[in-house]
This record gives structure tokens, C-alpha cells and sequence, in this order.
């Protein structure tokens, strides 16, 4: 099969270009081009010499090329105009259609659908701001928070915004759920998160996941067994209240609020100490690179569990 027909096979695969989406068209059009010949995409960026015209009696008409290397310079330029007219939707082919070269139409499709400075501007302000008010929701696993970051990043990027390494690492590391705390303090504090790529980070986080999100479902179900268990213990009591009056009412009533606030206590502890799997396995180095802010939220949560533990205690001794 010749090259001719090889474009001609290739072009039912033509990227389409649709509303918003004008930078990822014209990356996958110039892979596309690139791919079926790579001269094309250069008369397509650099220009070709222009079809030579005359003027007979007022009406302009095109010389055809007499040399060999006039007729595939104008073979080449044909091409790549055709190529670009295909990846237009129907419903614009009439305004770009009078375009007569490659590299004139694809300014005019970037001028219409590219936007001007001010939309531009306007876009990368909006990403900025998705980027810094990005967040993992807590249905996600942790393959979808990955790839709306990186998406975010590389919209980022098209449009003229660096981001640094580090600063990328770290708003992956901040946007995850709270039960993945244990392993991002140890992981913000590591020397080679200024350089480490975002994949690596990632593949070193993902091995954690089983762990993680049934360390999450354990504490979930702990807290609503607790609930379960207070909601009964309500009913029975306010059945008793209801046979022996008002002044074993009162008694009940307190024997409820203790009761309930044991099992949230209980809730409370087992929730703490399911959502920290992996403190024991921190060895020297890890604590060592822990930051002293860091240290010392873990070591006010700890306080909390202990003092919820002594409540509960007080509480069902009174």
C-alpha cells in the first residue's frame, strides 16, 4: 500500500474537534499528522510557498505547478489542509472552507475556538483555583483522585502555569482523606518528596490502600454499632419510664445519657485507635522526620482518646 492510501485509510480516524477542548485537539491532531507524515505537520507550523495566481480580465485563477517539486510541495499542502478540514465539525466547514492553507486555517480554527487573551486568562484563573481548592472526596479510591490531579496539572501546563515538583507532591499528599494520615506525615516529611515524580509517589501510596480503606469501613462500622446500641438502650428505658412514673423517669433519663455517652466513648476510642494501624510500625527514621507540628497533633489526639477512656470510666462508676 502506498503512502497515498495509507493517508487516505488513516484519515476515518481523524481527531473531531469539540467545544472547550481546542488544546487536546490540536496536540492530538499534530500526533495524528505526525504520524501519517511527518512533513506535514511542517508546512502545517512553518508555511508553503503560495500557489502562483493570475489576473485574467478581472478573475484571479491559480497557475498549476510545472516542476516536480512544485507539484508535491502542492501535493504536501493539499494534504495537510484536507487533514485539518476533516477535524472540523460539519457545522463550521462552510466558514473555514475558503481558507486555502494549511497554516492560515489552523490559526483561524485556534482564533474561534482557542479563545483570545482575556477568555485565556480567564481560563488559567479558573484552574488555578480548581488546583488550590483541590480536595479528594471520600467516595473516591485513590486511582480517581490521581487522575483528576494530573489532569488538573496538564490543563495547567497547556496553558503556560509551572508548577514545581514538590508543591505538586504535596497538594496530593494534603488532598487525601483524613485515614490516609498516618502515611502522609511520614511522607511530607521525606527528603525526596522535593523530587520525586508524582507516578512514583503514587505507586509507593497505593500499595497502602487495602489497608487503608478497611482500617475506614472498621471504624465506620465500630461507630455505628455504637449507635445501634444506644438507640436500643433508649427504647428499653423509655419503656420502663412509662410503667414505673415520673420519678423513675428522671432516674432513667440519667442512666440513659450515661449510657449513651459510654457507647460513644467506646465509639470514640475504637475509632481513634482503628484509624492509626500503622503507628507502630514507624520506626526511628520515619518519627525522626516527622515535623514537631505533626508530632504534636498526634500526640493531642492520643490525649483526647485517653481522657474520652477516663470519662467513660468516671461516668459508669457514678
Amino acid at each position: 500500500m502506498d503512502q497515498d492510501s495509507v493517508h487516505m485509510v488513516a484519515a476515518s480516524k481523524v481527531p473531531m474537534l469539540k467545544p472547550g477542548e481546542y488544546e487536546l485537539w490540536r496536540m492530538r491532531m499534530e500526533q495524528y499528522i505526525q504520524m501519517i507524515d511527518y512533513s506535514l505537520w511542517e508546512v502545517i507550523e512553518n508555511g508553503n510557498a503560495p500557489p502562483i495566481t493570475k489576473v485574467v480580465e478581472g478573475v484571479e485563477t491559480t497557475i498549476a505547478p510545472t516542476t516536480a517539486e512544485e507539484k508535491a510541495q502542492r501535493r504536501l499542502e493539499l494534504k495537510a489542509r484536507s487533514t485539518l478540514l476533516m477535524g472540523i465539525p460539519n457545522e463550521h466547514q462552510l466558514k473555514f472552507n475558503s481558507i486555502k492553507d494549511a497554516k492560515s486555517l489552523l490559526q483561524a480554527v485556534e482564533k474561534r475556538f482557542g479563545g483570545n487573551a482575556a477568555t485565556k486568562k480567564t481560563q488559567r484563573n479558573l484552574l488555578k483555583q480548581q488546583y488550590e481548592n483541590f480536595t479528594a472526596s471520600s467516595s473516591e479510591v485513590l486511582d480517581q483522585t490521581f487522575d483528576r490531579l494530573q489532569k488538573l496539572i496538564s490543563q495547567l501546563e497547556i496553558h503556560g502555569e509551572s508548577i514545581s515538583q514538590e508543591d505538586v507532591n504535596q497538594k496530593f499528599l494534603r488532598s487525601l482523606s483524613p485515614e490516609w494520615n498516618t502515611h502522609t506525615i511520614v511522607w511530607r516529611n521525606k527528603p525526596e518528596i522535593d523530587t520525586l515524580s508524582l507516578d512514583d509517589l503514587y505507586n509507593n501510596l497505593k500499595i497502602y490502600e487495602p489497608e487503608v480503606k478497611g482500617t475506614s469501613s472498621s471504624s465506620t462500622n465500630t461507630q455505628n454499632i455504637a449507635f445501634v446500641s444506644s438507640n436500643n438502650t433508649s427504647s428499653t428505658n423509655g419503656a420502663v419510664n412509662t410503667t414505673h412514673g415520673a420519678t423513675t423517669a428522671s432516674t432513667q433519663a440519667t442512666t440513659v445519657n450515661s449510657t449513651t455517652i459510654d457507647n460513644l466513648s467506646d465509639a470514640v476510642i475504637c475509632a481513634f485507635f482503628a484509624s492509626q494501624p500503622n503507628s507502630l510500625q514507624l520506626d526511628n527514621e520515619d518519627l525522626q522526620q516527622i515535623h514537631p507540628d505533626d508530632l504534636e497533633e498526634m500526640d493531642l489526639r492520643w490525649q483526647m482518646a485517653m481522657l474520652t477512656m477516663r470519662a467513660r470510666r468516671f461516668l459508669k462508676n457514678t
